[in-house]
């Protein structure tokens, strides 16, 4: 699997049923703890508004949008990190994982009780930090041991790390995350083989009833105040309302549902796009009249890169890559009118493939 996010929460916080709406890989949901036993993965299309306009302008056969990967773990609960409830098993799939996206639950349902008594999102929020910052902090303690072995030896570079992983074990101890951790980005790179838990790109997605969507919640308005000071994005979707939208099939009968809502499109379209960008992900795009298709790649990757996801000749033989602008091509309306206007270019190898790029790739093997 490439790179994917992994959904987290506590048990009934409602992350198998918006894993449901925007998976094709239908998960049982349960309004039991622990009633799930493995992660389920999912391969989902990332919605791209440009596909359908770049369709008006080139006819074509078929149209690929691109894609995420998606991965939903089973509940966690108090004493996962030692192995409890779910236990190891899970936590090793978040260790896993690229990036997190954490749901809350924000929403009061007599019938579908909280593992913990009552529901108090910032508390659940906290709950899980714990459990990650107790696995994360036995992973740097373990590195902590060797890297003293080595100093004993006479090793300079293992005293530098030592440093650093001191830093971060003296942070967790305070039940800190380690992205927050006060290190110099250059020198996170002496943690990257631990895959700490709290250091990843996280997200968090408040799970809402229906009506709180256009105005919001006490719930959602804690969480807002307890992550104010952190870098984060924090969205609010109604999952059970998500799902009622995923089982409709014309598209005017969801515009239909969703106009009465006030809603403009569904929310779990913004959590994919969201979820694609906090992978650090973006799209280009290959254009004709067999087919309109985006490519999925990480940003800051150069053109002959960019080629090797359409195929590994491309990316062996490349020569050059011919490139359009998306605006450019749809404020021109052709290939030869973005030509004739002096915005068609042709690329290197040390090209840097931009979002919403066109691209036609040179190569010979």
């Amino acid at each position: 699997m490439g790179l994917h996010c992994g959904i987290i929460g506590i048990a009934n916080s409602g992350k198998t049923t918006l894993f449901n709406c925007i998976s094709k890989t239908k998960a049982q949901t349960s309004d039991y703890a622990f009633s799930s036993n493995k992660s389920n993965i999912g391969i989902i299309n990332v919605p791209d508004n440009r596909l359908g306009i770049l369709e008006r302008f080139q006819p074509t056969d078929k149209v690929v949008p691109a894609t995420v990967n998606i991965v939903d773990i089973p509940g966690l609960t108090k004493g996962s990190g030692r192995g409890e409830g779910v236990g190891n098993t899970f936590l090793a799939d978040i260790r896993n994982a690229d990036a997190l996206i954490h749901i809350l639950r924000c929403f009061d349902n007599e019938n579908l009780p909280h593992i913990d008594g009552s529901v108090d999102p910032v508390r659940d929020i906290e709950t899980i930090d714990i459990e990650l910052q107790i696995k994360d902090l036995e992973s740097v303690q373990k590195k902590i041991a060797r890297m003293e072995k080595l100093i004993k030896t006479g090793d300079k570079e293992a005293r530098k790390i030592m440093e650093i992983l001191k830093i971060y074990e003296e942070h967790l101890e305070n039940m800190n995350n380690a992205r927050t951790a006060p290190v110099k980005e250059e020198d996170k790179k002496h943690i990257d083989d631990l895959a700490l838990l709290t250091a990843k790109p996280i997200m968090f997605v408040c799970n809402i009833d229906e009506n709180s969507i256009n105005t919001t919640n006490k719930y959602v308005e804690a969480v807002k105040r307890a992550l104010k000071e952190q870098d984060v994005k924090i969205l609010s979707i109604a999952a059970e309302l998500e799902s009622q939208i995923s089982k409709l099939s014309g598209e005017d009968e969801k515009k239909e549902f969703l106009d009465d809502y006030g809603i403009s499109e569904p929310g779990v379209n913004i959590l994919i796009r969201e979820a694609y960008d906090l992978l650090k992900l973006q799209s280009f795009f290959t254009i004709g009249p067999k087919e309109i298709r985006a490519w999925t790649i990480k940003k800051g990757i150069t053109a002959p890169e960019a080629a090797g996801t359409i195929h590994s000749d491309m990316h062996r033989g490349f020569i050059r890559a011919e490139v359009m602008k998306f605006d450019d091509f749809v404020e021109l309306g052709s290939e030869i009118a973005v030509k004739n206007a002096g915005k068609f270019s042709v690329e290197g190898k040390n090209y840097m493939v931009q979002d919403g790029d066109i691209v036609h790739v040179r190569f010979n093997v």
